[in-house]
């Protein structure tokens, strides 16, 4: 009697023949990327410069951050000037998010696949995948601290204030042109197509919503919606000043008490004297931790407000944040095990999908797997539109 390897045990039922799921595999492969793609909303409007620089599961990506760089007059002269120190610093990412969404499909379902349909299962592990995706990177809003709207209150209700305050934000804090972005939540976007500037053509923009339900590029900025736009919900209350002396321009800390309760990570706010919204980064009973430094010198005793829960809405060019991943691939002990497993390239999405099938107590196992890592690098560059 012969032995079949794992690899035909997988690939025969009865007389099937082993080319089967080779077809299957990269039709559903391709199926599942286009609706990834679909699906998400984060990794197509962030920078993507940094997948040539991934590595394995664990390794961490440094990003550059420039520093200013002050132009100053040239004066000819035998003895060159000195040089001016230029400090850039650099935030790492961690490629440390690896998921996977498991399914199982029918012997229908898998002939389904050849006739160019996604299975329903298959379809919900991409849709797993992809707010997974999208949820980890809205995640990394905490310390955006530019804000604008009221909180509580789902902004363009009747015109575009939050948008054009959150715009002037963003040219405050220096925040280049092109290309910038807004991604929003369904009852903002619900608002934002009933005003006639997001209509009219002729209001700085396509007829994206008219023709095709898509708001599409607004006032300089491309306009996006998203299902998993975050609630920031908000820590700080009570009586918080400032117990200190005093807090001087440039100070990222400071010292607190008044018997509030302590802030936490993402929690916003503003200083008596101060127009300057600051985000907390980090608290103790006593000390808060913040972005940006201090703008103006705070007296003793100054109090802090802290806006309420809000809906975080954003503002933001691309370089706000960075998005990298990786592809994965199948190892000698896959294949000898029995895996069948293929990755494929999303050129318009930057997302690499993986697919393995596997043979599992007489049924077969479809898992589609992905590997990334995100991080919020220029603070400066994003602002909130509070909703």
């Amino acid at each position: 009697m012969s032995l079949l390897s794992p690899v035909e045990i997988l690939t025969r039922e009865g007389e099937t023949v082993a080319n089967t799921w080779t077809q299957v595999i990269p039709k559903l492969l391709a199926q599942g990327l286009l609706a990834l793609r679909e699906q998400v909303v984060m990794p197509r409007v962030v920078n993507r410069s940094y997948d040539e620089m991934a590595g394995e599961k664990g390794s961490t990506i440094d990003v550059p951050i420039p520093s200013s760089i002050a132009a100053v007059a040239v004066s000819p002269a035998i003895t060159p000037p000195a040089n001016s120190d230029s400090a850039p610093t650099k935030v790492s990412i961690a490629l440390d998010q690896w998921y996977e969404a498991p399914f199982y499909l029918t012997d229908k379902e898998r002939m389904e696949v050849m006739d160019g349909t996604i299975p329903m299962q298959a379809s919900e592990a991409i849709k797993a995948l992809a707010n997974n995706v999208d949820s980890y990177i809205w995640g990394k809003y905490s310390t955006v601290y530019g804000y604008a709207g009221v909180a509580g209150t789902t902004p363009f209700a009747s015109d575009l204030t939050v948008f054009t305050n959150a715009r002037k934000q963003l040219a405050n804090q220096l925040a280049p042109m092109e290309p910038r972005f807004v991604v929003i939540d369904p009852d903002a976007e619900a608002n934002a197509i009933n005003l006639r500037a997001f209509q009219d053509a002729s209001y700085g923009g396509g007829d994206g919503v008219i023709s095709n339900g898509q708001i599409g590029r607004k006032l300089g900025s491309l306009w996006a919606m998203s299902q998993n736009v975050p609630t920031h919900t908000n820590t700080g209350a009570g009586t918080i000043i400032v117990n200190d002396a005093s807090v001087s321009v440039g100070d990222t800390t400071l010292t607190w008490d008044g018997g509030g309760t302590a802030p936490a990570s993402g929690d916003v706010f503003t200083v008596a004297g101060d127009t300057q919204t600051y985000a907390v980064s980090s608290s103790t009973a006593t000390v808060i931790t913040m972005y940006p430094a201090a703008k103006v010198a705070w007296a003793d005793n100054a109090a802090l407000t802290f806006k309420a829960d809000h809906v975080v809405n954003l503002a933001f060019h691309r370089d706000a944040f960075a998005f990298a991943t990786r592809p994965l691939a199948a190892n000698d002990e896959d294949r000898r095990l029995g895996s069948l497993v293929e990755s494929a390239f999303d050129p318009e999405s930057g997302l690499t999908l993986r697919l393995e099938v596997t043979r599992q107590h007489k049924q077969t196992r479809y898992s589609f797997d992905i590997l990334y890592g995100a991080q919020l690098v220029r603070r400066e560059l994003a602002a909130r539109m509070a909703g």
